[in-house]
């Protein structure tokens, strides 16, 4: 049984096998939500179990909230080799200086584990074996006797690694083939590992394990479970980008800006207890999100606090990439403090969500008309 990149590195990284921050979205709202969590450039990765996902357009670059969503919504429901693309695997953008390929299989000729590696990593192995076969070493170890740590150390220098590489790549092939007979595999494969400031880290991940063998690993059955982000965003057809604390908030906050002429971009409900980096985290979103032109952002103050939503606005409003104008409703549980940061901060702020809306439409038209 195949497995998808985004487990096979959870049991890589479960057996110390460093890899790169990542989560994993279902759709192009997970994906924003997603990359304004982790703040940095990411990679968007389809998951697919076939091979050549890169030059298919499923591996792709984003520097934003605002460019992920673009890139996830091209990315997800293409077909790469007939293979539907339902879900991505998203990582912060490694700086690599190196590529490595380390591989380990069955080799049915000779019955026995096969170990393969080589300095060019990142390709396809099997033009690799046909223009340059010399660029890779093989290794055999024996089934019956455990692989020790110096046979892996032995495998490094016959790549001809830098001799402050010996170890650490020794390191990182051990535990691959632990991996391989831990778990029954078919294959585990990192194409490439690649060599970063921080070290070796598997930049992808293959992982076949043995049919017969899946009753002895129900641990990877578990492991196809996500954690659900910490707000529920989605894109509507409108230039208004609504945000507010609870669903029905915010559906009644869309109402508002619909009843006053205007239309809503974004549907984004930040939840009942938001702190002030859901607060930053929801603002990043929308901020990045090219077809909005003006931001409503909704709080009734209860078990979210009008102080963390002032904070969380006004170091959202610090970070932007671009300039956004957004209208505030701001009330409940310490709003006086929350007023007042705002105010410091040259950010007005309403308390009637009616008069808030309507704001909101009015400076939208008024931008549009400049336009």
């Amino acid at each position: 049984m195949k497995f998808f990149e985004n487990v096979a590195k959870k049991v890589f990284n479960k057996e110390g096998i460093k890899i790169l921050e990542g989560h994993v979205a279902y759709s192009p709202e997970e994906a924003v939500a997603i990359c304004s969590e982790m703040g940095v450039p990411v990679v968007l990765k389809a998951q697919v179990l076939t091979g050549g996902r890169g030059k298919a357009g499923g591996v792709k670059f984003a520097d934003n909230p605002g460019e992920a969503l673009k890139v996830a919504d091209e990315i997800l429901g293409m077909e790469i080799k007939g293979e539907k693309v339902k879900h991505l695997l998203i990582e912060e953008k490694a700086d690599i200086q190196q590529e490595y390929f380390l591989s380990i299989s069955i080799d049915r000729s000779e019955r026995r584990p096969l170990i393969m590696v080589s300095k060019e990593g990142g390709v396809e192995i099997e033009n690799l074996a046909k223009t340059n076969p010399e660029k890779i070493i093989k290794y055999y170890p024996q089934p019956l006797i455990d692989f020790l740590p110096y046979e892996a150390r032995e495998i490094a220098r016959k790549m001809e690694v830098p001799s402050e590489l010996i170890g650490p790549m020794g390191d990182v092939i051990w535990k691959l083939y632990n991996v391989f007979d831990k778990y029954d595999c078919e294959i585990a494969e990192i194409n490439p590992l690649v060599l970063t400031p921080d070290g070796l880290i598997a930049a992808d991940a293959k992982l076949e394990v043995e049919n017969d063998a899946l009753y002895r690993h129900q641990d990877l059955v578990n492991m196809l479970h996500y954690k659900k982000k910490a707000v529920d965003f989605v894109k509507l057809d409108g230039d208004i980008a609504v945000i507010g604390n609870g669903a029905g908030l915010t559906l009644t906050a869309m109402d508002m800006i619909k009843l006053n002429g205007g239309e809503p971009a974004t549907f984004l409900d930040i939840g009942g207890g938001a702190s002030e980096h859901v607060i930053n985290q929801a603002l990043n979103i929308v901020l990045n999100y090219d077809p909005v032109k003006v931001v409503f952002l909704n709080v009734l103050g209860g078990i979210t606090k009008a102080d963390d939503v002032a904070r969380g606005v006004i170091n959202a409003l610090k970070q932007a990439d671009r300039e956004v104008h957004i209208v505030i409703r701001l009330t409940g549980t310490n709003e006086e403090e929350g007023q007042k940061l705002l105010e410091e901060a040259g950010i007005p702020y309403e308390i009637s969500m009616e008069n808030a809306a309507k704001k909101a439409v009015d400076l939208c038209n008024e931008l549009k008309a400049k336009e």
